[in-house]
């Protein structure tokens, strides 16, 4: 038995955090950290979701904005909630910009649900997502698969 990994296979552990009015969540194994809000340098000639790069801890890191990457949200205002989840990508970390980070939360692997399929044929931001979670309150969390969002970069 590993003493270090006391997690159940039998559940999820998410970063839930908001976009607009939706909640979202990944995996928080796929987080590197969550940090404030930074000042951005701009890149030319990047794609519209890139906001450009910071110095994150002695590395540069691109910094994308969420919302615009999954294509189904106007751009992000700034806003003093607003948190950069840092992920790894093929051993280079980016930043996605959301407008708050809500919580780290265990999920029931039997709470989260596929996607439907008439969702997964019509939205751009659905070939992003990996499931939907379900809270007690009725809430619902739409969980992003990191790798598929980063892939195109």
């Amino acid at each position: 038995m590993d003493m270090i990994d006391d997690t159940n296979r039998d559940e999820a552990v998410l970063v839930v955090f908001t976009l607009a009015d939706g909640l979202y969540g990944v995996e928080v194994d796929q987080v590197r950290e969550i940090t404030a809000m930074r000042e951005v340098s701009p890149v030319p000639n990047s794609p519209d979701y890139v906001l450009g790069v910071t110095n994150l801890r002695g590395q540069v890191t691109t910094v994308t904005d969420l919302k615009s990457r999954l294509g189904s949200m106007s751009p992000g205002e700034p806003g003093t909630n607003q948190r950069i989840i840092v992920v790894e990508s093929q051993d280079a970390p980016i930043g996605m910009v959301v407008d708050s980070v809500r919580e780290v939360m265990r999920m029931p692997k039997g709470d989260i649900d596929p996607v439907p399929d008439i969702v997964n044929e019509s939205d751009i931001e659905a070939k992003y997502t990996q499931g939907i979670g379900k809270l007690k309150n009725g809430e619902l969390i739409v969980l992003l698969d990191v790798d598929k969002v980063l892939e195109e970069m």
